[in-house]
């Protein structure tokens, strides 16, 4: 049992509500933050209790902000958290929180859970997490709830959305004008899917490079043996061109064999 799990079973403070298989998961990103200087941002105040426990998770040196829609959430103010009122679906609003609050090191989205909540805080705040941080979004089990407007592959939850994450982690290696190197890719490090969470560890990168190094045990036997080299590259040159032409239509590949 980690401390963080420890905190919430033994908590007599304000009322905490999370999954139990979420602690583990916050332990293994965030332990390496504690008793740093840090900025924390999570979305969703609720009663409070969690804000707390990040408190004491992390120590006195981090500097808590949470956000919520509820305006009684700001009597729950103290030493070390501060708490802005306002809607996590408002992008003027999540604009203007940047420039109130420092670069933020972890960003807890754990707010209203509808997809253009997530999208949209997303999209705004992504940004301003800082270049070593993490960027989480919880609950996203919403994505197949039909009360939030989920549902297995529909269009529009973030579960689908965040699916493109994915790809962009891999944009270096595009052979197609169409799919570009963008922001996340140059910024993200690795993505982290466990059941309802989306973890996201962002680091400055640049384009991989990849190296031979060491010693020639054998020559590698090419592919179509029997064949001369003549044939063996306009067969190559005819493959390109079908999966080209598969690829256009996102259909499967073919293999020579």
């Amino acid at each position: 049992m980690n401390d963080l799990e420890k905190y919430f079973i033994e908590n007599k403070d304000r009322l905490i509500f999370k999954w139990l298989h979420y602690f583990e998961v916050y332990d293994r990103h965030f332990s390496r933050f504690r008793n740093k200087e840090i900025v924390i941002l999570e979305i969703g105040v609720s009663q409070g209790g969690s804000l707390q426990m990040w408190k004491n998770y992390f120590g006195d040196k981090a500097k808590i902000y949470g956000v919520d829609i509820d305006p009684n959430c700001k009597k729950l103010e103290e030493e070390n958290i501060k708490i802005f009122i306002g809607s996590q679906s408002d992008r003027n609003f999540l604009k203007e929180l940047k420039n109130k609050i420092p670069p933020i090191d972890i960003l807890i989205d754990d707010g209203g859970h509808k997809m253009t909540q997530q999208i949209a805080t997303y999209e705004v705040l992504f940004e301003h997490v800082k270049e070593e941080g993490v960027y989480v979004c919880e609950d996203l089990h919403s994505s197949y709830w039909l009360m939030y407007g989920g549902g297995l592959k529909r269009r529009g939850t973030f579960i689908e959305y965040s699916k493109n994450f994915i790809d962009y982690l891999h944009a270096f290696h595009s052979e197609q004008k169409r799919f570009k190197v963008n922001n996340f890719t140059r910024t993200a490090n690795s993505i982290h899917y466990y059941d309802s969470i989306v973890i996201i560890e962002k680091r400055k990168r640049e384009t991989p490079i990849r190296e031979k190094i060491g010693k020639v045990s054998f020559e590698l036997t090419p592919s179509g043996k029997g064949v001369n080299n003549t044939v063996r590259i306009f067969i190559r040159k005819i493959l390109v061109l079908i999966n080209e032409i598969l690829r256009y239509f996102q259909l499967g590949s073919f293999y020579y064999k």
